[in-house]
């Protein structure tokens, strides 16, 4: 029988298209997966800041999920914007009920917009760190988000090591540290693997570009999918990062509207692949 290799994301909707929802399926398309999608807030949004967050009621989650799981089983499950402890608790209940229909989970812990608008509750940060991190294979905070969870500051590449394996105790697989926001004169991002207990590093060059927004969705999007692809956790992470640079790299001179832009999606699209079973 042939399929698609399905990936299933959970967030947030971005009604200006560059980050949430709508970047997790231009992401997830563009690198040749099929894309589904469970809604957990609609924002009102766009290139200069959030001006707005309504959730969705956590029985029409739940059913969003049901609904893909039960009918288009997805290989990899990617978790983004998560506003409040309830929607938190009705997702955790809904990855546990369908355990058996996907492989695995990447979960980005969106606490703040690249416009520095702050989406989630405070209580919801618990319910986070106690429900979803243990079901991830991989969580993805950048350096203001690992800085929330470990409560230190993270300034140099060494800190990040630290709170990488500092945040395995949540009970995630993996833990990927982003540090765009790190005073280098090169990217940095650590990732940390229980199992092999040591860090890995990825570097690149810093893109002078405002079109960064939606970079985080993006990332995490396309780490879920390259695993739904058959690539191990360090190679998903490698290309994922390759993605995008070139995303950014393709769309740094792009006036898309008056704040921080998107990057570029659709710079090489892969066709739909087609798994044999």
């Amino acid at each position: 029988m042939k399929q698609y290799p399905c990936i299933l994301t959970i967030a947030g909707s971005d009604c200006s298209g560059g980050a949430g929802i709508q970047a997790d399926i231009k992401t997830i398309s563009a690198l040749g997966a099929y894309a589904a999608s469970a809604i957990t807030a609609i924002t009102v949004q766009n290139t200069c800041g959030v001006t707005g967050i309504h959730a969705v009621p956590p029985t029409y989650i739940q059913g969003q999920i049901q609904a893909v799981m039960t009918d288009i089983p997805p290989i990899s499950v990617k978790i983004g914007m998560l506003n409040d402890a309830g929607t938190i608790r009705a997702i955790a209940e809904s990855l546990h009920r369908f355990t058996p229909y996907y492989k695995y989970i990447v979960l980005d812990p969106v606490m703040v917009s690249t416009s520095g608008c702050k989406l989630i509750e405070d209580d919801a940060i618990e319910a986070l760190t106690s429900l979803l991190m243990p079901l991830a294979t991989l969580i993805t905070p950048n350096l203001s988000e690992a800085e929330v969870l470990t409560g230190k500051r993270i300034a140099t590449i060494p800190d990040m090591e630290k709170a990488a394996k500092e945040l395995l105790a949540f009970g995630s697989q993996a833990v990927l540290v982003k540090g765009g926001h790190l005073n280098e004169a090169e990217m940095c991002d650590v990732l940390y693997i229980k199992e092999e207990d040591r860090p890995h590093l990825f570097s690149s060059p810093k893109i002078e570009s405002r079109n960064t927004h939606g970079t985080g969705c993006t990332l995490s999007s396309a780490i879920a999918t390259y695993l739904a692809l058959g690539e191990p956790l360090e190679e998903a992470v490698r290309k994922a990062k390759a993605y995008v640079y070139q995303g950014i790299l393709s769309g740094k001179d792009v006036h898309i509207g008056e704040g921080h832009g998107p990057l570029n999606h659709f710079f090489a699209p892969v066709p739909l692949r087609v798994n044999e079973e």
